[in-house]
């Protein structure tokens, strides 16, 4: 079975991430855990998303808490690239492909691994962003272009980000910039 690990270190809060990606008989799962503050609030998130082998998301889960807020929440794709949160279809973000969750840079793996970009090649490629820590799912627009072998420009030019990511072999994020 293959696997990979990480462990993040927050430089932006006080906090750590540890995520673990499986292959699974039918695809990818990516496990981890979220440990940091959030205005002055102790912050600890379990998440988990399940990915068919393209690397299309197909449900994701996260529970913890927030300071004393708890939180337990299930996301899962339907045919036609419809999405639910707790069994609730959630339209804004029809059509998106990923899955991200804004708490953890675990999630960009996905877009990664599915886009396999060659170096010089750019895409844009919208995902259903979970939206921490109002914890709702929006559509995030999103591009990727390979700058070499281990970096990605990235941009999110709805919450006004771009940055130089440097991107493990396995897909894994091992900086991202603010």
């Amino acid at each position: 079975m293959n696997e990979q690990t990480i462990l993040w270190r927050r430089i932006d809060l006080p906090g750590h991430d540890a995520c673990i990606l499986r292959e699974t008989g039918n695809g990818w799962r990516l496990q981890g855990t979220a440990l940091f503050v959030l205005d002055a609030k102790p912050c600890h998130l379990a998440y988990e998303v399940d990915c068919g082998d393209g690397w299309h998301a197909r449900s994701g889960a996260v529970a913890g808490w927030i300071g004393r807020r708890v939180v337990r929440l299930t996301i899962s794709a339907r045919p036609e690239r419809r999405w639910d949160l707790d069994g609730v279809d959630q339209p804004a973000v029809a059509g998106c492909v990923d899955l991200d969750l804004n708490f953890t840079p675990a999630t960009n793996l996905i877009a990664i691994r599915r886009l396999a970009l060659n170096i010089g090649d750019a895409t844009e490629a919208s995902a259903a962003w979970l939206d921490f820590p109002k914890m709702r799912l929006e559509r995030l627009a999103q591009q990727y272009k390979r700058v070499n072998v281990d970096q990605y420009q990235y941009e999110t030019p709805g919450v006004h980000y771009a940055e130089i990511l440097d991107v493990s072999g396995a897909g894994f994020v091992t900086r991202y910039p603010g």
